[in-house]
């Protein structure tokens, strides 16, 4: 796994050992972020169940002004520091090592963020409780796209209930990136 573009283009990034995460491919991660290109310049950029922080990291090689990671696991966020050290990135990026819902509520009363994207654990519906949060949160605006990684069969019919609407779904071979709005 590599930085796709940016400023810290083709540096390999580590990743947490074994099979406590599913990091995104590098063919996913290029679909994805030359779908929001447009919007990474200068931008404010939350990246939830972070993983490895390849998707943040990403970010910030392209252009994010700021990326805050949010990481439960030790060992990943050992990877990601690791990461944005050796992407020369730290400076853009905060790392929170807790829950998502009590990182949520600890960044509140903060500037909206611009892109939102969460890779929850696929089939635990991780990602309804926090869009819950976020539809009353000073978080999230009616400018703030949210990008939610899930597998090809979550159901995301409550969305709209929840004051959202789908602006985009694109589908690959086992998952699929969500796109919403307030």
């Amino acid at each position: 796994m590599r930085v796709i573009a940016g400023k810290a283009r083709r540096i390999p990034l580590v990743t947490v050992k074994g099979m406590e995460t599913r990091p995104t491919t590098d063919r996913t991660k290029e679909t994805l972020f030359n779908m929001i290109a447009h919007g990474l310049c200068d931008c404010t950029f939350l990246d939830l169940f972070s993983g490895s922080g390849a998707i943040g990291i990403e970010a910030l090689s392209r252009g994010a002004d700021y990326a805050v990671f949010v990481e439960k696991n030790p060992k990943a966020c050992a990877c990601i520091r690791e990461n944005l050290s050796f992407t020369k990135l730290s400076e853009g990026g905060k790392l929170l090592n807790m829950d998502v819902l009590q990182a949520l509520r600890s960044l509140e009363g903060g500037e909206p963020f611009d892109c939102i994207f969460m890779d929850a654990p696929y089939e635990q519906h991780l990602e309804q409780p926090v869009l819950e949060y976020l539809a009353d949160s000073t978080l999230a605006n009616e400018n703030t796209l949210i990008i939610i990684e899930e597998d090809l069969y979550t159901d995301f019919s409550y969305v709209e209930e929840l004051g959202y609407h789908l602006i985009r779904s694109k589908e690959y071979k086992t998952n699929k990136h969500v796109f919403l709005k307030k």
